[in-house]
């Protein structure tokens, strides 16, 4: 059976809670802290732009996908918020730990979320041909984009 556009975003959805984790349990002042945020920046960034093109942009156009795409929208930003805001703090110190504590939590939720209510939503909205299109499209601008940002 061929590879749907969830079975890609899952696969990215695994990546992200992966690091989230291992951040938290990284220690204070070492390389592997700042290389793991690095990669979860990153790993963000890129998701989340290929995700807001080949999934949410597509349901904004339906009615029954208009509210809860708005609402996913609205994560992603609190989520890029929580990234900004942890590249000003020192990442030996605790008020880095506490927002990196708050950034898991945020992606924990916002995944969970998209899993459990918006895949089954969307799932109704798009025909069997487009969630098989959409996965090439989104594996390609993920790939584009973890390409562009390692370039950085």
């Amino acid at each position: 059976m061929a590879e749907t556009l969830y079975d890609a975003l899952h696969e990215s959805h695994e990546i992200q809670r992966s690091l989230a984790r291992r951040l938290l349990r990284s220690r204070p002042g070492t390389r592997e802290r700042i290389d793991l945020f690095t990669q979860l920046r990153h790993e963000l960034a890129a998701h989340e732009a290929a995700e807001e093109r080949f999934l949410y942009a597509p349901m904004l156009m339906d009615d029954l996908g208009l509210v809860s795409t708005r609402h996913a929208l609205h994560e992603h930003h609190e989520i890029d918020e929580l990234v900004e805001d942890l590249q000003k703090l020192d990442p030996r110190g605790e008020p880095w730990l506490d927002k990196a504590r708050e950034l898991s939590q945020k992606v924990h939720h916002h995944l969970r979320e998209e899993e459990k209510k918006f895949f089954q939503m969307s799932g109704k909205v798009l025909s069997a041909t487009q969630k098989k299109q959409l996965a090439g499209r989104y594996r390609k601008d993920y790939a584009r984009m973890h390409a562009k940002l390692a370039a950085e």
